[in-house]
């Protein structure tokens, strides 16, 4: 796969409480993501919206229901159906989750971790690999907070993410804030995890927030982002580079302007970190 340079910068997720703001405004943003299932139908006032945002910001699919891990087959109607919104969008890319949330055609309404073994690495990675051939695009697939392990994984989860990825020839989604999550709720050093990522595979970030329960945390994205997720940003972006960022906010959604100034946040951060190591490297 080649490397996908077309779209830099910071955006934020579409949610329908900010169409207005972005038809009568055009806010500081280089691109936003939609999740895709809410838009692959035909017209309506959302697509209306959409089409008329995308003729002034580039627009990312992020889909929820791909169950690339799932054992069931291939759902061609949902698949054709992201192929026609993908191809009328034209990204550079389109995202999913490395999961399983479909079990005998019942969708599960999680994003479900994966057993880290060879033969479901190389189970996932022909299906990716079947799934970005018929979209004609490249996938880039997201790393989930989990909050189960199996007693069948024979590896890190890093590397399970590795071993997919490198099979199926298709990028990562790399969320910053899942990675802490699932750090914390599995007692692993999430430096461990940026360190063990194909960095030349990372297309785009998200980053969140989430919800301290007590004995673990929630992957909830209806806080602001936290400073130990700011931090592991901040390291991650000597390694990374310049990746694309998204902002994620599901629930509890601030006004747009709120939206922003945490998202500017994320551009001071960029900017004054790779400034720094530029500078240290020179």
């Amino acid at each position: 796969m080649k490397p996908v340079d077309s779209l830099k910068g910071f955006g934020v997720g579409l949610r329908p409480c900010h169409y207005a703001d972005f038809l009568s405004n055009q806010p500081k943003v280089d691109f936003v993501e939609i999740i895709s299932e809410n838009y692959m139908v035909t017209g309506g006032r959302s697509i209306e919206t959409l089409q008329e945002i995308a003729k002034r910001n580039p627009v990312i699919p992020h889909g929820v229901s791909l169950s690339v891990g799932s054992s069931d087959q291939l759902d061609w109607d949902y698949l054709t159906r992201l192929k026609k919104l993908v191809d009328t969008l034209n990204p550079p890319w389109f995202s999913d989750h490395l999961c399983w949330s479909r079990h005998q055609g019942h969708y599960m309404h999680n994003l479900l971790p994966l057993p880290y073994t060879h033969e479901v690495a190389k189970f996932v990675a022909e299906k990716a690999r079947i799934i970005q051939d018929f979209m004609e695009r490249p996938l880039i697939l997201e790393n989930v907070s989990s909050y189960i392990e199996y007693t069948d994984s024979v590896m890190t989860e890093w590397e399970f993410l590795t071993e997919v990825v490198t099979q199926a020839d298709c990028g990562l989604l790399l969320d910053i804030n899942n990675i802490y999550v699932s750090a914390v709720n599995h007692t692993f050093d999430p430096m461990d995890y940026i360190l063990g990522i194909p960095a030349n595979r990372v297309r785009q970030h998200h980053i969140a927030g989430h919800k301290n329960k007590g004995t673990f945390l929630l992957d909830t994205h209806d806080h602001n982002v936290p400073d130990p997720v700011w931090d592991l940003y901040r390291q991650s972006i000597p390694i990374f580079g310049e990746v694309p960022l998204i902002l994620e906010r599901d629930d509890d959604i601030p006004t747009l302007d709120e939206l922003l100034i945490e998202l500017n946040i994320a551009r001071q951060i960029f900017n004054a970190t790779h400034t720094q190591h530029t500078h240290t490297s020179a």
